[in-house]
């Protein structure tokens, strides 16, 4: 099947894509042109987050690569990365990449561990970083980076690309079955003491951080990962579950160990906002080795419903009161300097976390315009801005908009509907975009746009490293782009099969 929605390139005027957003009945703040930093760009301004000045309002978000050493140290594909994370121009290197807490939580036996002979290499990843800035800004004045500390929770695949070892804070109706959990298997679930340890873990990957020369981490609570997870543990008996107040224990003690070990690293939580259940393609829909689009799993049986930021009766609906409970909390209390929004989970409902025009070629097709998806997340993160100021937010869900994301970026920065705009697959595919926009004001590399064409994720999904296959010279031409174009064959090969 092939989506019906057009494609943003398409639109070769602003005028004409503006008309298209309110076809769909969407609205955004868009400003006529691109602004560099001399004619006074919203994105060039600085901004205070604790004791640190923050050069710009351009943000990279955790890329992981699934390209580290098998004992979680940096390769030159990791260093590769880290370099144009530097010499991307944004200020604010958010995470860098998803950092496992210990090797059960690595989320692939590629991704990036805690180790402590692992100190020298995570050094040389944050100088390699900084030694890039240097060189494309002239200085890392303003530039501050921080580490994302992390456990995969139920999508912990540590030692094999293909065999999930899930650990689990509680067991989920349609969840557990995608991740090979049986019904009555409490093996993979976590125990308070478990999580006791692990809190523990998390301190000591926070030091190391900060010894290595971070300026903050980032206790991660996004995608279905173990933090996001604990959210919605409102039936898990004992201390870390039930009230919010339970559910948010985890990151609370997360937090004061840190401070203790660490009084002067800043803080940060990568956030879902709010969560849908899982999506499933369509198979009325799915013909000829494509997938169809993504439909709901059946909740009826579920309720009431185990997600958080969405209504338990109706979890199809956003539901914002916990989550602005917990920023309020975050604020106040915790002294989080910052948080990054985010939403769902690229595992069962992408479409809502990471809207794509073309979808893994495993993946549903797009149930709805991506736009719709974009404008969902924006919109939920102005509303927690104005219900929670004075905690500096990161907003996600950009890089959709292609040549209008630099139009679209300072107006909300500008009318204060974030204060960051974060960018993630756009900088696999145009690292440059940030500081092309605020020295030239222009796109002059728009042949670099990512166009969402998700090879980015139908690699790992296969156990290749992940890349810019379509548009970076070194993943087009490194013999990893032939071993996807035959998984990509296989792929639809064996959706031929299902599909006829």
């Amino acid at each position: 099947m092939t989506a019906t929605f057009q494609r943003i390139g398409h639109f070769k005027q602003l005028e004409a894509f503006r008309s298209y957003l309110q076809s769909l009945g969407l609205a955004l703040p868009m400003d006529e042109r691109i602004l560099s930093a001399a004619e006074g760009s919203p994105l060039a301004q600085s901004l205070q987050i604790g004791p640190l000045t923050v050069g710009n309002r351009w943000c990279i978000h955790p890329m992981e690569g699934w390209d580290g050493t098998a004992d979680g140290k940096p390769s030159d594909h990791t260093l590769r990365r880290w370099r144009h994370f530097g010499a991307s121009g944004a200020k604010l290197i958010w995470g860098g990449e998803a950092f496992a807490v210990q090797h059960e939580g690595r989320a692939n036996p590629r991704q990036l561990c805690y180790r402590p002979e692992n100190k020298a290499a995570l050094a040389g990843l944050l100088s390699t970083l900084l030694e890039a800035h240097r060189a494309r800004c002239g200085s890392a004045d303003g530039l501050v980076v921080g580490l994302q500390l992390t456990h995969s929770g139920r999508y912990s695949k540590p030692n094999a690309w293909d065999q999930p070892e899930p650990r689990i804070a509680y067991h989920h109706p349609l969840l557990d079955r995608r991740v090979g959990i049986r019904p009555g298997d409490d093996a993979p679930l976590l125990s308070d003491d478990d999580l006791q340890r692990l809190i523990e873990s998390y301190i000591t990957a926070a030091r190391l951080a900060w010894e290595v020369g971070f300026q903050f981490v980032d206790v991660k609570h996004c995608h279905g990962y173990l933090g996001h997870e604990l959210l919605s543990a409102y039936d898990r008996p004992g201390k870390f579950g039930g009230d919010l107040m339970g559910r948010t224990r985890f990151l609370r003690q997360i937090v004061a160990g840190i401070r203790a070990a660490c009084p002067k690293l800043l803080i940060g939580v990568r956030l879902s906002l709010f969560d849908f259940p899982p999506f499933h393609p369509d198979a009325a829909q799915s013909t000829g080795g494509k997938l169809g689009p993504g439909v709901p799993d059946e909740v009826a049986a579920c309720l009431p419903y185990p997600g958080f930021g969405c209504r338990r009766d109706r979890p199809f609906e956003i539901d914002l009161t916990e989550p602005i409970q917990l920023l309020k909390l975050m604020r106040d209390e915790l002294k989080i300097e910052m948080v990054n929004l985010t939403a769902g989970s690229p595992y069962y409902n992408p479409h809502i976390q990471r809207p794509a025009y073309f979808p893994p070629s495993d993946g549903y097709q797009p149930p709805e315009d991506p736009l719709i998806g974009c404008l969902r997340q924006i919109e939920a993160a102005r509303e927690v801005k104005k219900a929670v100021p004075g905690l500096p937010m990161v907003g996600t869900a950009y890089t959709y908009f292609q040549e209008y994301l630099p139009h679209i970026a300072q107006a909300v920065v500008r009318e204060g509907w974030t204060d960051f705009v974060g960018l993630g697959r756009m900088v696999l595919a145009y690292p440059e975009l940030p500081f092309d926009t605020l020295t030239t004001g222009s796109l002059p590399r728009a042949q670099k746009l990512c166009r969402t064409f998700s090879d980015c994720t139908t690699a790992p999904r296969s156990g290749i490293i992940s890349g810019c296959y379509p548009l970076d010279e070194h993943y087009k031409s490194a013999p990893q782009a032939q071993e996807l174009k035959v998984v990509k064959v296989r792929i639809r090969e064996r959706l031929k099969g299902q599909t006829s």
